[in-house]
C-alpha cells in the first residue's frame, strides 16, 4: 500500500497488515509513516499488533542509530555501547 504525505517528495510504502518478518527497512517505514501523520500511533499498532511501548522502542532505535538500529540482531551491541561509551567495540 502506497500513501503519499502532503509533500510531494515524499511517499512511503507500508508493509502488509500481516506482515511476520519485521525488516529494519519495514520498522522504519512504519516509524515515519507514524510520524509524518500518514497513520496514527494507535492504527499502526492496530494494524501490526504492536504494543506502543514497541514502536516506541523502534522510534528511539531509529534516532539513535538509524536504520541499522532497527536490526534485532544488533541491539545488545548497541546497548553495550551506550552502557561502555569508552569501549571500542568489535563487529562479528
Amino acid at each position: 500500500m502506497t500513501l503519499q504525505s502532503s509533500s510531494p517528495r515524499s511517499a512511503i510504502d507500508l508493509p502488509p497488515a500481516d506482515t511476520k518478518r519485521w525488516s529494519p527497512s519495514r520498522k522504519a517505514a512504519v516509524v515515519a509513516a507514524a510520524r509524518a501523520g500518514l497513520i496514527s500511533r494507535e492504527e499502526a499498532c492496530a494494524r501490526y499488533l504492536l504494543s506502543d511501548e514497541e514502536l516506541v522502542s523502534w522510534e528511539k532505535a531509529l534516532d539513535r542509530n538509524g536504520v541499522p538500529g532497527l536490526r534485532t540482531t544488533r541491539q545488545q551491541s548497541y546497548r553495550y555501547a551506550e552502557l561502555h561509551p569508552t569501549t571500542q567495540m568489535r563487529y562479528r
